[in-house]
């Protein structure tokens, strides 16, 4: 349970950054559509001023009324005028408060559509550490829940601000004329409001940070519940009724803060908002007593009745504009953290290196995950030429998959170095590296695009090519059950969409495989358990065209059976993230070892 009865430490530093946070929202908005800002800006002073103008219009109005019943010849054109001056005024009003929430709807389309693309471009600059993060989904789960509406949240209020301020200003102006105590009673009787709104706002935002891991288990558990790649085991294990307790459970947890917070805070609010009623009809009694003893006309009564009320409510407003902001400030603070995260430093240039002939070199690489004691890899060290081909044999978590993420640059080894044409792959251009590898992991993405673009996916340069996604599909043998589909490459997979199709798992590593020999400029081919789903046949022809297509690439195939992985020129067996076993395939089977051992238990179950 949070307590948002703790002091927040940060309240003051927060409060003395609300307006560096508007400025930041103030230019953010700016960027995305200056013709709606500068119209909302210029809206938001018009509404300011229109306020007192009618208030001061209808003290005109009411003194000219007494005056004209007094008179012999009233002179009611002047009446009618007046009137007719305060009906513009009026109609200004509307159409200004029209034009703010017009602009304000459409900047709010825009700005989120903008934030959101900026969290989408951070996303990317990120490194896959971070996704492994839970901290980090927390951070992203606060800045997407709530960042695309601050921005503009906080503008308006700003604005708002503004212009209630203009109001109040014009009001005071003319309620001094009255006395300047009845200015300070305005002033003051909010003051308490305030007070308890930006302590609340406070509580409701550690509230907030506090419940980010239930809500995002809330959005997993919807997911497992409804949708197709997770359905199938909820209603075979009859999951479904647990589940949704589970999400129950976490909704009632919330609630419960949800509901005390709310209680305090507008219990609090009716208490405190007593005195500004009380202030109102002090104020109330005290006008209309001067006008009793003839100190001002009617007129001037109803005026600043009319302008004590606004007042208090622009008061208000204003003091509510500034709690709002100091909330927003909060909220906003999730955003820029996350945009703020420091990303990984791509310092290399290098886009050829000098000894292509060396390929590929580990050279006594460990690399040990965040939080973890133990390396997933200590000490490895391989080399790998052009046109030869490497197996990689091992149990599951033995550090396989990860020494592919460390060749691939999602992540950095932290001991030892990988050189590819004998440059460090940290002096090389991530983008011109990656390009060189094809690759497909055990856990490929099932993209519900068409089936050319699932394929496509494998080289964006190309991800509209037809000629090419034809090509790679005949290399990675998913041709013959495309062509047979009604739709051919156009055919929408998955079935998130109208008209999706789905495939078998050996039809999608088939395209899986596909996207791999999209590039086919790549000279390092990775196959991690790629035929997993697949009948033996289809996987003995998969392995056979892989080695005729594959050329003067390097290949580095992963792979539990040892049927495909007895053709590779250099086989090694890792355990527990080091290397115990290298060699071809009869090599290390006449010496005996854990791969002989690993061969003959998998060949007995053929026997």
């Amino acid at each position: 349970m949070v307590d948002t009865k703790t002091p927040d430490i940060g309240f003051a530093r927060r409060a003395l950054g609300v307006f560096g946070y508007s400025r930041r929202a103030l230019s953010l908005v700016w960027m995305t559509s200056r013709p709606l800002t500068i119209s909302l800006a210029l809206l938001t002073v018009v509404g300011g001023i229109l306020p007192a103008v009618i208030a001061y219009i209808g003290q005109l109005i009411v003194d000219s009324v007494v005056a004209a019943m007094q008179a012999p010849t009233p002179d009611t054109q002047a009446i009618l005028t007046l009137v007719g001056l305060e009906a513009i005024a009026v109609i200004a009003v509307a159409g200004t408060q029209r034009g703010i929430s017009a602009s304000q709807s459409l900047l709010r389309a825009l700005l989120g559509q903008r934030v959101n693309i900026m969290i989408l471009e951070k996303a990317m600059t990120l490194e896959l550490s971070h996704f492994e993060d839970s901290e980090f989904y927390d951070k992203l789960t606060q800045a997407r829940r709530e960042a695309s509406s601050r921005p503009l949240s906080l503008v308006n209020r700003t604005f708002g601000l503004v212009q209630n301020l203009i109001s109040l200003t014009s009001y005071a102006v003319l309620l001094f004329t009255f006395s300047p105590w009845a200015v300070v009673i305005l002033l003051v009787a909010g003051l308490p409001s305030f007070f308890a709104e930006a302590k609340f706002s406070g509580d409701a935002f550690r509230l907030f940070r506090w419940r980010s891991p239930d809500t995002r288990m809330q959005i997993y558990l919807e997911t497992v519940i409804a949708r197709e790649d997770g359905v199938k085991e909820v209603k075979l294990f009859q999951l479904g009724p647990r589940l949704l307790q589970r999400y129950r459970d976490i909704f009632l947890k919330l609630f419960i803060e949800d509901r005390k917070l709310t209680i305090r805070r507008d219990t609090w609010g009716f208490l405190l908002g007593l005195l500004s009623i009380s202030a109102l009809y002090a104020a109330y009694g005290w006008i209309v007593l001067t006008t009793i003893a003839g100190a001002i006309t009617l007129g001037a009564m109803t005026m600043y009745l009319i302008l004590f009320r606004q007042g208090q409510s622009a008061v208000a407003a204003i003091l509510t504009s500034i709690s709002g902001m100091y909330e927003d400030n909060l909220y906003l603070s999730n955003l820029y953290e996350y945009l703020e995260q420091p990303g990984p430093v791509h310092l290399g240039h290098a886009i050829k290196g000098p000894h292509p002939e060396r390929g590929l070199q580990f050279e006594k690489v460990s690399f040990t995950y965040a939080g973890a004691k133990r390396k997933a890899l200590n000490n490895v060290s391989l080399q790998i030429k052009p046109g030869e081909s490497l197996a990689l044999v091992g149990e599951n978590g033995s550090g396989k998959t990860t020494l592919i993420k460390l060749l691939t640059r999602l992540y950095n080894p932290t001991e030892g170095r990988i050189l590819l044409d004998g440059i460090d792959l940290q002096e090389w251009d991530v983008e011109v590296l990656r390009q060189r590898v094809g690759v497909i992991f055990q856990d490929f993405g099932r993209y519900q695009f068409s089936v050319g673009e699932n394929i496509g996916t494998g080289d964006v340069r190309h991800f509209d090519d037809k000629n090419r996604w034809k090509a790679a599909a005949t290399t990675g043998l998913a041709a013959p059950f495309i062509e047979e589909m009604p739709d051919g490459y156009e055919t929408q997979l998955g079935r998130w969409f109208k008209g999706g199709r789905e495939l078998s798992g050996g039809q999608w590593q088939k395209i899986a495989l596909s996207r791999a020999f999209m590039r086919s400029d790549a000279d390092i081919l990775i196959l991690d358990e790629p035929t997993a789903a697949m009948d033996a046949l289809s996987e003995a022809e998969v392995f056979e065209h892989f080695r005729t297509a594959s050329g003067s690439k390097m290949t580095i195939l992963i792979s539990h059976r040892f049927s495909t992985v007895r053709a590779a020129a250099q086989i090694i067996v890792i355990h527990e993230g080091e290397i115990i076993e290298r060699g071809n395939h009869d090599g290390l089977l006449a010496k005996n070892g854990q791969y002989a051992h690993l061969f003959n238990l998998q060949a007995k179950g053929y026997k």
